[in-house]
């Protein structure tokens, strides 16, 4: 099942209707492979759909993120940000607390220690995320200059 498909299914089991704001917004959405604010989704939608409110983005973002389409990331910055999850390898962020670039991380190694580690102290995951905050090469570079 594909983003748009789980979106629907999800948005149909609370008993809420189809619209074509909300699938306009998800289509502007999953079209960006970028983490958004949801003003910064907003500006996007609105380049698009002159028409659909601030409001419909906010709560179709909600939407999203409860279907599981999407995640809600912090960077630690005041500003939540949201990058798709449906489809979408899992991942871990650095995050330098300078200049507020990321990278997106994955290290099978470090899986591994997280499932040793849930199993260890009896717990059943379901989710997990890891956000590691200091100084990319170049903001550090100039610290120590």
């Amino acid at each position: 099942m594909n983003a748009k498909e789980r979106f629907e299914k999800f948005v149909t089991r609370k008993g809420l209707r189809r619209t074509l704001q909300r699938e306009r917004v998800l289509e502007v959405f999953l079209a960006t492979e970028r983490h958004v604010t949801v003003q910064e989704l907003y500006d996007l939608v609105r380049k698009k759909h002159s028409g659909i409110g601030y409001a419909t983005v906010a709560r179709t973002v909600k939407l999203m993120c409860e279907s599981g389409v999407c995640r809600q990331v912090d960077f630690g910055d005041g500003s939540h940000r949201f990058e798709h999850k449906h489809g979408h390898e899992h991942h871990d962020h650095l995050i330098c607390l300078e200049c507020g670039k990321f990278e997106e991380i994955y290290s099978p190694e470090l899986e591994k220690i997280q499932d040793r580690l849930v199993r260890k102290y009896g717990y059943i995951q379901e989710s997990h995320k890891l956000d590691v905050f200091g100084l990319c090469p170049r903001c550090s570079k100039k610290k120590r200059k």
